[in-house]
């Protein structure tokens, strides 16, 4: 029976003989690399050699990577030399870099590029193409594996951000074989869903398991959408095809969560800073039409019939007032000019001369002026200041020539 060994003691085992292969001592693989990643504390670097049929882990230490002439990226082919060997911690079989040399673009790149170039000539990837993305949806699609980690972080974001926003998943596969078709078909199924936006996902990986979003149909599925799609295919880093051909690239899941929906704090401060504009508004238009009231109000009050008939009453009272002071003016000057006329009179008066002394002497009714108006034996009346005599003429006697003392 074999002894039972523990893993460590498995993998030193492994390590340890492939260590003491010299075939593996300094062993040149040529391949493509993928998954490129230079560790940005110490330098080191990390990356996958592939072919078409199969793939190996590799490392090159800064030591011996910092005296590369070029900067190594995703789909370039290299050839790589160093040691075959197995990292006992994780079990995993790996080699270790020590030289690396560029051998040109790789095979799956170079695809890549041809594609783009055929979807730049025949206008699918052109910004006159590119709709907007609404800016308060009703209802959003997500295109995705149902089990990837992207539509969670989607899915948090929103209910945060928008939380009436209704959303609906359409499965796809995102990497594999089928993974083109069933992406195409779920996006047509998204696209007729009656959703404002389109979100097509998925997380990070491999070029490998990118390359259903590299793909022509994938593409032609995107841009034959109505609705506007935006994409968020793995990392931050990572450009596929159809982030050329969508109307938006997000750098990640969540932030195509982000452009796809409002916040809800900024769309409350939105209504509350609208809300003060139309309330100011509303005082503003409502003080104008009162003054405007009030001005129609006094200019109808001073039209009115009421205001006519208060005015016309005020004239003739007016009228009234001064008819009654220039009759009162007229009756004074009047009655001074009678006190003078009375008093005129009353010095012209015979009656006063009779209180002075004097009589009247009147014949039948007549004043008697001269001698020839009697004759002996006429009767005559002599009126004194208080008293009436009659009389009878004895004797008529010239008075010319004689004085009499008065």
């Amino acid at each position: 029976m074999a002894s039972v060994l523990t893993v460590s003691q498995l993998n030193k085992y492994v390590s340890f003989k492939l260590s003491s292969d010299i075939k593996l001592k300094g062993v040149a693989v040529k391949g493509e690399i993928s998954n490129f990643v230079c560790h940005f504390k110490s330098g080191h670097l990390y990356f996958t050699l592939k072919d078409s049929q199969s793939q190996i882990k590799a490392v090159m230490f800064s030591s011996n990577a910092s005296r590369l002439k070029f900067e190594p990226e995703d789909g370039m082919s290299v050839l790589a030399v160093g040691n075959a060997e197995l990292y006992e911690r994780d079990g995993a079989f790996q080699i270790v870099v020590s030289d690396l040399v560029p051998m040109g673009t790789g095979a799956v790149n170079d695809g890549i590029e041809k594609l783009k170039k055929k979807l730049l000539d025949n206008g699918i990837i052109d910004e006159k193409n590119k709709k907007p993305i609404p800016l308060v949806p009703k209802k959003l699609a997500i295109v995705t594996s149902k089990d990837a980690a992207a539509l969670r972080d989607i899915l948090t974001i929103t209910q945060r951000r928008y939380p009436v926003c209704e959303i609906e998943v359409y499965p796809a596969l995102v990497q594999g074989a089928f993974a083109a078709d069933s992406i195409a078909k779920a996006l047509k199924r998204a696209d007729n869903s009656g959703a404002d936006t389109i979100i097509l996902t998925r997380g990070g990986g491999s070029a490998e398991d990118l390359m259903a979003f590299n793909s022509e149909s994938v593409a032609m599925a995107v841009h034959d959408c109505n609705t506007p799609v935006v994409t968020a295919v793995g990392h931050e880093t990572d450009t596929t095809i159809v982030d050329y051909v969508s109307d938006m690239r997000a750098p990640t899941p969540s932030a195509a969560a982000e452009i796809c929906t409002p916040d809800k704090s900024e769309i409350i401060s939105a209504l509350t800073l609208v809300e003060k504009r139309l309330n100011t508004a509303y005082e503003h238009i409502l003080d104008k039409k009162l003054a405007l009231l009030q001005a129609k109000a006094t200019e109808l009050k001073a039209l009115s019939p009421e205001r006519r008939l208060e005015r016309l009453e005020n004239d003739i009272n007016s009228r009234k007032n001064r008819l009654s002071y220039l009759m009162q003016s007229k009756l004074k000057v009047a009655e001074s000019r009678l006190m003078k006329d009375h008093a005129l009179l009353t010095a012209l008066s015979p009656f006063s001369v009779l209180e002075r002394g004097y009589s009247i002497t009147t014949k039948n009714g007549r004043v008697i002026l001269d001698k020839d108006d009697i004759a002996v034996g006429d009767s005559i009346e002599i009126r004194l200041s208080n008293t009436d005599i009659t009389a009878e003429i004895t004797n008529i006697t010239d008075i010319k020539d004689q004085n009499y003392e008065l």
